[in-house]
């Protein structure tokens, strides 16, 4: 009776080991699993705040360097919508040519495998793998989107205002803003220190848009 009872317990033991094991394993699973996503969004959202970040900083020096020189408010949200058009497309484009080369090569890794016989994965595997496969047209419309959304920050802060000191003080004051809150995001989705981050972006900004405009100036007072 006790052999009996000893080995129903030990049984008992085993089973409920296996069960904690199977459950550690499916959480770990899952954990992976939860990284992995998480992962791949904070690539994705890293990579449209620097496409806005970009769109911010260059359009706003176009507007200050053509600030420069003509005082007219026309001038300058005409120079910063080119600006964002051309930057969009021109980001658009680049990713587009970009992700399609690296679309060509992981295809061709691919039918490799399969020539060699190494790819003998299930039919679920072979459809994650499709889908973990680079989008050349999602991707230059992310980088054109965040590019845009960037840029209309000084084309915003411009456009309604005459009074030429006052618009380049509030373009300066938009894009200030803007930029320490890029610099934020990208520092939390890139896991830095935030505040290095934002006064690196922020001094980086402000140098460009003063570099613009000095050399704008110099080169306009000069009569060329």
């Amino acid at each position: 009776m006790e052999t009996t009872n000893g080995t129903s317990f030990n049984n008992q033991k085993f089973t409920i080991s296996a069960v904690n094991d199977v459950e550690q394993q499916t959480s770990m699973e899952l954990g992976e699993k939860d990284d992995f996503n998480y992962s791949k969004r904070s690539q994705w959202l890293r990579a449209a705040v620097l496409g806005a970040n970009d769109g911010l900083i260059s359009t706003a020096s176009l507007m200050m360097g053509v600030g420069a020189v003509k005082k007219d408010i026309k001038a300058m949200i005409l120079t910063g919508f080119a600006g964002l058009v051309a930057g969009a497309c021109s980001m658009a484009i680049g990713e587009f040519v970009s992700v399609y080369s690296q679309l060509d090569i992981e295809l061709a890794q691919i039918k490799r495998d399969k020539q060699r016989g190494v790819n003998r994965e299930t039919e679920e595997e072979k459809e994650g793998e499709k889908e973990s496969l680079p989008n050349p047209l999602q991707a230059a419309a992310a980088s054109a989107l965040s590019f845009s959304v960037g840029a209309m920050v000084p084309l915003l802060a411009a456009s309604f205002i005459r009074e030429y000191k006052v618009r380049l003080g509030v373009v300066i004051g938009a894009v200030t803003l803007a930029l320490m809150v890029f610099g934020w995001l990208g520092a939390v989705l890139g896991k830095a220190p935030t505040v290095r981050s934002s006064v690196r972006v922020l001094v980086g900004g402000w140098l460009a848009m003063a570099i613009t405009f000095g050399l704008t100036k110099l080169i306009g007072s000069s009569g060329l």
